[in-house]
């Protein structure tokens, strides 16, 4: 595993400390100049080459009825996902280069009565090659954020590091070792997607971990037919519908339904934060004054719209998070098809209860139901935390199906009802929109209120022509509070990116 200084302090989430003095670009025209640098430093000798797509940056985002999984989380069955597009390639010939640029627009205020808010501009540039004698591949990438517009006494987005200057990191620096098709071990410093460790991409630049984790895949046993006849006989032969003369003709194979187990095992020794340009341990970035890693394994079983998995975070004398879920498709029609999700996640303090300083145990149960209906998408879900402690996310964004824009409604005795409809525009491809509203009960914690978040979502990400890497997002978000000084929070954004791959 690659090398790094240990740091004697935590950057803040919210970032109200920082020890490290990094640069301070406020201006436009400077900003500009040092995104171009940052962005065009790693492909100063590079050749264009086809080859295969790059791990560093998701897919383009779904549209609004196409899924209701909140920017920034990764559920279950989405984790474990790098070896699906790893393919043998020729190195050299199958290199392949990305850079995504991106300009970010935030604006919060707070229910301290204090506005956090900034304008920024970056993104990131990346290579990953081809495996090199067919077993090991390199990736590259480097993040940048620099500051438009950017009040020093509106700090607090976390687009920017803390006191609203500019970063520039090597976010990724790792060896892809193929074992072999489906087998892969990733050493170095990458960007990995599961519930509780992720990207967490929803600034200007995502988190990226130092890590070695193994994943593979394996189909099991034969397949099992999707449908099945009484019409057919062992042969698989058309019986006649003459009982007395029953003819056999050919009929039509049924189309086999594949089951995967995939799997991942890990050790994550340290995080870079989304606003940050240094790589600190995983028990410092959750708030404990020790140095600790964080064992990793889970397990997913997949057969058609079927999954069900747990994975678990086990970190010594800090904090031990275990995750559960449950995803199927209910085919009452070729026309109706709900899909119904259930989630359940335990934590609880480990050894010497480092992180609090005492003992501490929380769960949360989650339902979530999606209903399509042709270009609409209607969504119910319910959340429900308890046990003696608020629910925490220590290295990603929180995974609840009740977590959203702003708050997470993920504190100790506190449920929440979520309705959301997402609506794509068949009339301009790309198009979507979607509004949603969760009513949350209140926490058991005195002094703490109850809340309800309203968000509206509007994007714009073309697929096809000349805009295809373009994408354009406008987020509004009010929480209103039932009691307190300040009743209402709101939360505006405006996110562009621009990807080019060749």
């Amino acid at each position: 595993m690659m090398g790094t200084s240990r740091r004697s302090f935590r950057i803040s989430k919210t970032n109200s400390e920082h020890g490290k003095a990094i640069m301070k670009i406020r201006t436009s025209p400077g900003g500009c100049a040092s995104v171009a640098v940052a962005l065009l430093a790693l492909f100063s000798s590079g050749h264009a080459a086809r080859g295969q797509q790059m791990v560093t940056t998701p897919s383009p985002p779904p549209g609004a009825a196409e899924s209701s999984t909140e920017q920034g989380h990764t559920q279950l069955d989405e984790s474990f996902r790098e070896f699906r597009l790893e393919k043998r390639r020729k190195a050299f010939e199958d290199t392949t280069f990305e850079i995504n640029f991106r300009t970010f627009f935030m604006d919060r205020n707070k229910f301290d009565g204090l506005e956090s808010e900034a304008w920024a501009i970056g993104g990131w540039a990346g290579l990953k090659t081809g495996y090199f004698l067919d077993h090991i591949a390199f990736g590259l990438t480097g993040y940048t954020s620099q500051p438009v517009y950017a009040p020093e006494s509106r700090d607090g987005t976390t687009l920017l590091a803390p006191g609203q200057n500019g970063y520039t990191v090597l976010g990724e620096a790792y060896a892809d070792i193929r074992i072999a098709d489906g087998y892969n071990i990733y050493v170095g410093r990458k960007g990995f997607d599961t519930p509780f460790i992720n990207r967490n991409d929803s600034r200007m630049t995502p988190n990226t971990f130092e890590a070695i984790v193994f994943q593979g895949k394996t189909e099991l046993g034969p397949s099992t037919p999707a449908t099945t006849d009484p019409g057919v006989n062992k042969d698989g032969m058309a019986l006649a519908s003459d009982g007395k003369d029953s003819k056999a003709i050919v009929a039509p194979a049924p189309t086999p339904i594949p089951a995967f187990l995939r799997y991942g095992i890990g050790y994550f020794d340290q995080i870079k934060e989304r606003n940050s340009d240094e790589f600190i341990s995983m028990s410092r970035d959750a708030g404990a004054d020790v140095e600790r890693g964080v064992y990793v394994a889970g397990l997913l079983y997949e057969k058609g719209k079927f999954s069900i998995g747990a994975i678990d975070y086990y970190s010594d004398d800090i904090i031990n998070i275990a995750y559960g879920e449950m995803k199927m498709e209910l085919p009452f029609s070729d026309d109706f098809r709900p899909k119904l999700a259930v989630q359940l996640i335990d934590q609880r303090s480990t050894g010497s209860d480092l992180l609090q300083g005492q003992s501490f145990s929380g769960q949360q149960a989650g339902l979530k139901l999606d209903v399509p209906v042709s270009k609409v998408l209607f969504t119910a879900a319910y959340t429900c935390a308890f046990g003696d402690a608020n629910m925490q996310n220590p290295w990603s964004g929180y995974p609840g199906y009740t977590s959203v824009q702003v708050q997470d409604f993920n504190r100790g005795g506190e449920s929440a009802f979520m309705l959301r409809v997402g609506y794509d525009f068949p009339w301009a491809e790309g198009l979507s929109a979607y509004a949603l509203a969760v009513f949350g009960t209140d926490p058991d914690a005195a002094g703490q209120y109850r809340q309800d978040e309203y968000d509206v979502n509007l994007q714009y990400a073309p697929t096809k022509n000349v805009l295809k890497g373009l994408s354009v997002r406008l987020r509004y978000g009010a929480v209103d509070q039932h009691g307190g000084d300040v009743v209402t929070l709101t939360d505006f954004r405006v996110i562009c990116n621009y990807v080019i791959k060749f």
